[in-house]
């Protein structure tokens, strides 16, 4: 994890060592809000592929029903390995079904339920083995999962673009704000206080009439880097 990699940092390097822990600590509730979004609405995804009359795209959405009652219930071992009985494990539902949709949702959940246990290798694995689909929702969302995964495994480089291909991909109001800042938040720990200031801008423009960005204050940000 990030914060375990800046023990050893140098003196000068303290004040960005201490704004990237900020920024890890300041979006924790908005990564688990992000989650449970996606949650919901790949239950939903699921529910409607059930209709489909094929037997394997049945037993694949069945399994996959099966790890979602763990991973809702925030008992991510269960969801991801199985419990011994009728749930055989996103892992495994990932491996056996990779060709149905629920196979590809199974890698999400199991991405997000690593991210949730702070696994961020495996979190990393399976979030980018996840497939996209062309939906303003669940797949920006994926993408800015993997962001923060990578900011926590210390690849902050990636971790900027994932996040603003993520805003990109959403393209509104709930979900861009929120990934443009937090790709702000990491540039500004890099001393880069005026490529902040374009995604800070950005938000300002495009999404001025978000909820999200009025809860953020992004005239804050804005006067924070410009001093």
């Amino acid at each position: 994890m990030a914060k375990n990699q800046n023990k050893n940092a140098a003196p000068e390097n303290i004040e960005v060592v201490t704004k990237t822990e900020a920024f890890f600590d300041k979006y924790k509730r908005e990564i688990l809000i992000a989650i449970c979004a996606i949650v919901v609405i790949a239950a939903a995804i699921i529910g409607y592929v059930q209709l489909i009359r094929n037997p394997r795209i049945a037993k694949a959405n069945d399994a996959l029903a099966k790890c979602q009652t763990y991973f809702d219930a925030d008992n991510y071992d269960k969801a991801l390995n199985g419990d011994g009985q009728g749930c055989i494990g996103l892992l495994k539902v990932a491996d056996e079904y990779s060709s149905t949709k629920a196979g590809n949702l199974a890698k999400l959940y199991a991405g997000l339920a690593y991210a949730q246990t702070e696994k961020w290798e495996e979190a990393k694995k399976y979030l980018e083995a996840f497939s996209g689909q062309d939906d303003a929702i669940i797949t920006p969302a994926a993408i800015g999962a993997l962001g923060n995964v990578y900011a926590n495994l210390g690849d902050n480089e990636k971790a900027i673009a994932t996040l603003i291909k993520a805003a990109k991909a959403a393209d509104n109001g709930s979900l861009s704000p929120t990934y443009l800042i937090q790709a702000g938040e990491l540039l500004e720990a890099q001393g880069k206080a005026d490529k902040a200031l374009e995604l800070y801008q950005q938000v300002k423009r495009d999404y001025v009439n978000s909820m999200a960005v009025q809860q953020q204050e992004i005239d804050k940000y804005i006067e924070r880097v410009t001093k």
